[in-house]
């Protein structure tokens, strides 16, 4: 084979060039989102749950939310309930990365546990959201200021709260909520009595 500079240079520099084009596909936003989101899912792992000796107790349940459809709700009805609750976004990569986890995690639970992914966002853009995704999950949008224990500035941050009203899990980022860990957790929670 006949000699080729251009052949020899990437020899030498093939690696550079990966590194070069990886940073711009991160520049650009219609590439930056989706490759965010693919590694947000790749180091996604079960969430952890706090120590019993370090669990809050939640004392404030009064949190006036409204669905998609307009319907009000207060989160006092999840006094006594295992519930969870993540608060997200559309425009975040690692929200976006833990949704495919949530929604198998809610087929699975909708029926035993309370779910509330809240989105302060507009209506319009979530259901759109929901359609493009194909997700049915209750989304809510928040009409007074969530509990205090439970106000975060962290997108994702999602809290499980026992029957007793105990904050068991406090995570801030992306997880995997469909792990076998998680669920067997969960359904500890859920033969706890209140």
């Amino acid at each position: 084979m006949p000699y080729s500079p251009v052949m020899e240079f990437l020899k030498k520099n093939w690696s550079n060039i990966l590194f070069i084009i990886i940073i711009i596909l991160l520049i650009i936003p219609q590439t930056r989102k989706p490759i965010q989101v693919g590694l947000n899912q790749i180091i996604a792992f079960s969430p952890s749950k706090i120590s019993e000796k370090n669990r809050e107790s939640l004392n404030d349940y009064n949190w006036n939310l409204v669905d998609l459809q307009g319907q009000p709700l207060n989160f006092k009805q999840s006094i006594g309930e295992v519930a969870v609750v993540n608060l997200w976004a559309t425009w975040c990569p690692p929200c976006i990365a833990e949704m495919p986890s949530f929604q198998k995690l809610y087929n699975e639970y909708g029926d035993k546990v309370n779910f509330y992914f809240v989105s302060s966002e507009d209506n319009g853009k979530l259901q759109l959201f929901l359609d493009k995704k194909n997700y049915d999950l209750p989304v809510y949008q928040p009409l007074s200021l969530a509990p205090e224990k439970m106000q975060s500035r962290s997108l994702p941050t999602t809290y499980v709260i026992s029957r007793s009203g105990k904050i068991v899990v406090n995570k801030k980022g992306s997880a995997n909520w469909n792990d076998s860990g998680f669920k067997d957790f969960l359904d500890e929670l859920l033969e706890e009595e209140y």
